[in-house]
């Protein structure tokens, strides 16, 4: 499968790519663990994968990274405790899922960046809009915060969509399920912080 230079070019051929589901996944406090670490562990190189599976990892690793680094400003700038218990639960959520798909590209030997991984990622914020963010605090903040992740966040999901339907490694696709998932609820959450703001 050839690739382009824009992921925007390789949805093309590859449906895009969504991200996590699957309740069965999470620990006893509901964040990744247990069962999900079983199912996370370093893909085998004997494992049947393909183009999509490894696009899946080289894109959304970065674009995880996005969200950490927001989730990470919302803990010193955010006046919202709705805000900020939210900007934990997805930064404790996403950081095990980056090390998980690093883990991923390692054993299919594959590097970790791609010419997937351009600016026209979905849902990936613009630097112009991450210096604002960096800029706000108090209810601004959490404005920009909520509204920024929520696109973030379907960018995400529009993903995943491609993963599960031209991926190849089942485990892969289970992981990405349930970052839909959770992410679908999460999304449901900030709009709703969003409309009362």
């Amino acid at each position: 499968m050839k690739r382009k230079i824009s992921y925007t070019a390789a949805t093309g051929t590859l449906a895009l790519l969504t991200a996590c589901g699957g309740n069965d996944m999470s620990g006893q406090d509901g964040r990744p663990g247990g069962a999900l670490a079983a199912a996370t562990t370093a893909a085998s190189p004997s494992v049947v994968f393909n183009d999509a599976d490894v696009m899946f990892a080289q894109m959304m690793i970065p674009h995880h990274e996005q969200a950490v680094e927001m989730a990470g400003l919302a803990l010193s700038r955010a006046s919202d405790i709705e805000v900020t218990e939210l900007a934990e639960k997805i930064k404790a959520a996403q950081e095990p899922e980056i090390q998980t798909m690093k883990g991923w590209l390692t054993a299919w030997n594959k590097p970790e960046m791609s010419s997937h991984a351009g600016h026209e990622m979905p849902g990936l914020i613009s630097e112009e809009a991450m210096g604002r963010l960096k800029k706000a605090k108090g209810k601004e903040f959490d404005k920009l915060f909520a509204r920024h992740m929520i696109v973030h966040h379907n960018g995400a999901i529009e993903m995943v969509r491609t993963e599960e339907a031209e991926g190849a490694d089942p485990k892969v696709k289970k992981v990405a399920t349930h970052m839909a998932t959770h992410q679908r609820d999460e999304i449901a959450q900030l709009q709703t912080i969003v409309d009362r703001l």
